[in-house]
């Protein structure tokens, strides 16, 4: 017989799994640089739609847009999430998952977050390391694939600046030495900076990239809750992208109010630098939309007290109306819960026409919206270096008939050759996209 705390934690599930509301807009509605913003719905129990992972069946790949074509880069991975592309074309790939952080399972709403994780592919232990694949006849699949680095702590992004290659873990962000042509390094790791970690640690992906002159290195640090309900005594350093002085360590914050930016890249026209953020959950299918924005030095983009500028999110607790009156609404949405993960532009991509200009996006997957949204790749179209129209889907068909998550996308990148390298951390494959 079940106790009674048991009893109530599996009512609390089935309820969870079982109830919420469902959208009214389209995906569409949420997306471009002047997304609608319906008024929120919080509902009792939130929306719960997870996208139970099965990976997928043999022979079977994604479907990728007209005049392009798709195969496996690399098969057989462990959770393969963050991707980075040495100057001789050699692929770095973060084998990677949540580290423990015993204090976000803690309650009712933890256990049956947890049970979301498990259900939605993410629930394995992190391999914690890092995999060199290497193409050598440029035939478009990894004929090699060796240990690179190991016994990291959830580790995510990656930059080479010179010979020295930065990894950001989830609590540090460290250094090793590197030469042209390495296939493992074995060196021990030099701490830069320490970065937001502990028992609690909601958005545990940290991400880095060199500024264009090497001297700066900016690292994302998503929030450690959804709108603050831990307090903001939690949140410090959190929910921003930092600014590191490479030869020192020294830190600021570059910008903030970001709950939870992972993508980096520079854009190549403007020279700006731009962040793919995931937006905050239980108010709705329909809100809040996930971003793609340029990053002002010194902005505030709202999180928690407002989204898309200036929206009040009444949840919070206190309100900071002053915080609210500095927020400045992103760039250009993508589509509410898409969870939008990996951007990197199509400089250097050999992809045809209408993806010649602008930014590749990998969304992992939506949980709490009904239907479901992201699960694909798309491209949104730049000129003069902004963003315009609408996204033209890459990737699709992660999705199987039954709703059921054969794949998951999450870093992109463009490799030296000019395909599009997408990491499946559900598929545990690498997928490379190609012109016809």
């Amino acid at each position: 017989m079940l106790k009674p705390t048991h009893l109530l934690i599996v009512t609390v599930a089935a309820g969870l799994v079982a109830c919420g509301e469902s959208s009214t807009l389209q995906v569409s509605d949420g997306t471009g640089p002047a997304p609608k913003l319906p008024e929120p719905n919080k509902t009792l129990i939130p929306t719960l739609n997870i996208a139970e992972a099965v990976g997928w069946p043999q022979g079977a790949k994604p479907t990728p847009a007209p005049g392009l074509q798709v195969g496996a880069f690399a098969e057989g991975l462990d959770h393969p999430r963050w991707l980075y592309v040495l100057p001789n074309g050699d692929v770095l790939v973060a084998e990677t998952n949540a580290p423990p952080k015993p204090d976000d399972a803690k309650g009712i709403r933890g256990w049956v977050k947890t049970k979301v994780m498990d259900r939605a592919g993410a629930g394995v232990p992190s391999p914690n390391r890092i995999t060199l694949l290497r193409d050598a006849n440029h035939d478009g699949i990894a004929e090699t694939r060796t240990v690179f680095l190991e016994n990291l702590n959830s580790p995510f992004g990656m930059t080479l600046v010179g010979n020295d290659l930065y990894v950001a873990d989830t609590d540090r962000l460290i250094r090793f030495p590197y030469k042209d042509g390495d296939t493992q390094i074995q060196a021990q790791p030099t701490k830069v900076v320490d970065l937001p970690g502990g028992t609690l640690n909601r958005h545990w992906t940290k991400n880095v990239i060199a500024s264009r002159d090497g001297s700066k290195l900016y690292v994302t640090t998503g929030s450690n809750s959804n709108v603050a309900e831990n307090g903001m005594e939690a949140e410090e350093g959190r929910a921003a992208i930092w600014e590191v002085d490479r030869a020192s360590g020294n830190h600021r914050i570059f910008a903030s109010g970001l709950r939870n930016p992972n993508g980096l890249a520079w854009e190549p026209r403007s020279g700006a630098l731009w962040t793919a953020v995931n937006e905050r959950d239980e108010i709705g299918s329909d809100l809040v939309p996930d971003y793609i924005t340029s990053v002002k030095d010194g902005a505030f983009y709202g999180w928690p007290y407002s989204y898309y500028g200036q929206n009040v999110d009444v949840r919070v607790e206190p309100q900071n109306p002053a915080l609210v009156a500095k927020a400045i609404a992103p760039d250009y949405a993508v589509g509410p819960h898409t969870a939008s993960l990996g951007l990197t532009f199509a400089e250097g991509s050999s992809l045809p026409a209408p993806f010649t200009e602008g930014a590749f996006i990998g969304q992992h997957g939506s949980w709490n919206r009904k239907p479901h949204s992201g699960y694909k790749v798309i491209f949104v179209p730049f000129n003069g270096g902004k963003p315009v129209g609408q996204p033209v889907d890459v990737l699709t068909g992660f999705l199987n008939a039954d709703e059921k998550a054969l794949g998951r996308p999450v870093g992109v990148v463009i490799d030296k050759q000019g395909g599009l390298l997408v990491a499946d951390d559900v598929g545990n494959k690498i997928w490379r996209v190609s012109g016809k």
